[in-house]
């Protein structure tokens, strides 16, 4: 079984982690909260992995290693779907070529 302190070590480190994602990513780019949202996913994302490969090395249940997996998978939605939709964000402000 993993050790709860190793459980809180991660959340916290992966706060500490989007914490810095976010301030750094310019604000040119993105809405704040769109891009707050990305990085945050994205270290939801790292956040799963690193719990569910923890807990199939420690040997937990199988039901600890399907909800990871879980996890896994909806944090990458979540990801995919927040640079899709910034991503269309995006191209309302492109300037249209004139049509020849």
């Amino acid at each position: 079984m993993i050790h709860p302190l190793i459980l809180i070590a991660v959340f916290v480190v992966c706060t500490v982690v989007g914490y810095f994602i976010i301030r750094n990513v310019p604000s040119l780019l993105h809405t704040p909260l769109m891009s707050g949202m990305n990085a945050l996913s994205g270290v939801t994302l790292v956040g799963a992995l690193t719990s569910t490969g923890l807990s199939l090395l420690s040997g937990e249940t199988v039901w600890a290693q399907l909800f990871g997996v879980l996890a896994i998978v909806l944090a990458t939605v979540n990801v995919f779907g927040g640079f899709g939709i910034t991503h269309r964000m995006l191209r309302m402000f492109n300037k249209k070529k004139p049509k020849s």
